[in-house]
């Protein structure tokens, strides 16, 4: 009796800090085997795991599903988050999809293959279906009936909608909270809804995030009825996934990519990048090769062509960093660039001379020829200008042509500098060879 009950009060400890601490007991349970984490499932309550569950990375998460059986998976999806549940089973193969949704009931199913019909980037696909309809003519104290019937389901703001559905306002739960109980709904109204179509991008959803500090964001279809809502997690998750996926495309890897996801699915992401760099790489070596004569005839030029390189590469990737990011949070539009762009020709400029200087001495003491150090410095201020003017052009050019700017722009940015920077370089000594017989 005794070991029964510590078994039983270990499994009820167990369940309780996998309550409070889901992260972490994913993460340990992510260094086992799908089938040890199955069999670890079946020891805790159906809520303990989809806490639990939630927090897997969806990599695992998909192996999971792939290997439980059919009971368990309905019980488990029952339960689970529409949204999560709609963004892991759309990872899954078109057959495993399918009959997957065929185990769970025909309104859920719908829902699910609703939300997996969006766009993975569109406000569709990140938002909850299951969104609780208001009437202008409700009283609050009916509101708050309605809403105790719904504890389950976590409301911040209570969506308005007339006959036909269309959205109409959005209230508080503060503002109908502090309300007399007699009050109707409609008279509470202080403002217009602030909404977004379900195809709205997910970039339209962080920007209404970081610009009107929403706790919700109604979402609504062509014709203007409400569908949704995308609650302030979900809003936050897409700030987040928005900027490492950014992050992630700036170096050339997919979007989509994971870091557990497959090898072929890595691959087909980044191989047609790895050909555009090393198009790119080429067109420098050729800049490189057209002064191979001028680099037999003076070696300490090689010495130093990347530092040159180098130096104009970091000037426009800080460049290019800090205009990706005031276009990401809407800090500047279009309209803004000239400033943008005489900003950076300036701070160009000076730490173009403040490099140049140090560089030169560098290079004087090593080789003591004034005609290097000329070159250098020259080089160096106007190649790190052209950087920067690079770097603050190119990513509003790509927004101006409704490219994305994270996708290419540090391809299309890496190829300018390293072409203008031996170009410069070389080409200034070799005219000052050529014209004036000034050695290296």
């Amino acid at each position: 009796m005794t070991q029964i009950a510590e078994h039983a009060a270990e499994r009820t400890l167990a369940q309780a800090y996998a309550q409070l601490y889901p992260a972490e007991v994913a993460a340990e349970l992510s260094k086992l085997k799908e089938q040890e984490i199955l069999a670890a499932f079946e020891r805790n309550t159906l809520p303990t795991i989809v806490r639990v569950f939630m927090r897997f990375n969806p990599d695992i998460a998909v192996r999971l599903i792939e290997q439980m059986d059919e009971n368990f998976f309905t019980q488990l999806f029952g339960e689970l988050d529409p949204v999560h549940a709609a963004l892991l089973l759309s990872r899954l193969d078109d057959d495993e999809r399918e009959s997957r949704l065929q185990l769970l009931p025909s309104t859920a199913a719908a829902e699910l293959r609703e939300l997996m019909s969006y766009p993975a980037d569109t406000a569709g696909r990140i938002m909850d279906p299951s969104v609780i309809f208001f009437r202008s003519e409700e009283t609050v104290e009916q509101a708050l009936v309605r809403l105790r019937q719904h504890r389950h389901r976590r409301v911040t703001d209570l969506c308005l909608v007339n006959e036909e559905g269309h959205l109409q306002a959005q209230l508080s739960l503060q503002e109908v909270a502090v309300a007399e109980p007699h009050e109707r709904l409609g008279a509470l109204v202080q403002r217009p809804a602030i909404s977004v179509e379900t195809t709205a991008t997910r970039e339209t959803v962080v920007d209404l995030l970081e610009t009107r500090k929403l706790s919700s964001l109604p979402v609504i279809d062509f014709e203007g009825r409400l569908v949704g809502i995308i609650r302030y997690a979900a809003l936050v998750s897409a700030a987040q996934v928005d900027a490492s996926e950014d992050i992630q495309a700036m170096v050339g890897a997919g979007r989509g990519e994971r870091a557990l996801s497959k090898a072929s699915f890595v691959i087909a992401k980044r191989l047609p990048w790895l050909q555009i760099n090393l198009a790119t790489a080429f067109l420098a070596a050729s800049v490189v090769g057209a002064f191979e004569e001028t680099i037999g005839l003076f070696t300490s030029l090689a010495i130093f062509l990347p530092v040159v390189a180098g130096q104009s590469g970091n000037t426009g990737a800080q460049a290019l960093a800090v205009t990706m990011r005031g276009l990401a949070l809407r800090e500047i539009r279009l309209r803004n660039w000239p400033q943008v762009v005489g900003k950076e020709l300036i701070a160009g400029f000076v730490n173009g001379i403040a490099v140049a200087i140090v560089t030169g001495a560098a290079a004087y003491w090593y080789t003591e020829s004034i005609g290097l150090v000329f070159v250098l410095v020259v080089s160096m201020v106007f190649s790190m200008m052209m950087a920067a003017l690079a770097g603050a052009t190119i990513p509003v050019v790509l927004t101006a042509l409704r490219q994305d700017p994270a996708q290419s722009a540090s391809i299309i940015l890496t190829t300018v500098t390293d072409v203008v920077g031996f170009l410069t370089f070389l080409g200034l000594a070799t005219l000052l060879y050529r014209s004036f017989g000034i050695t290296m």
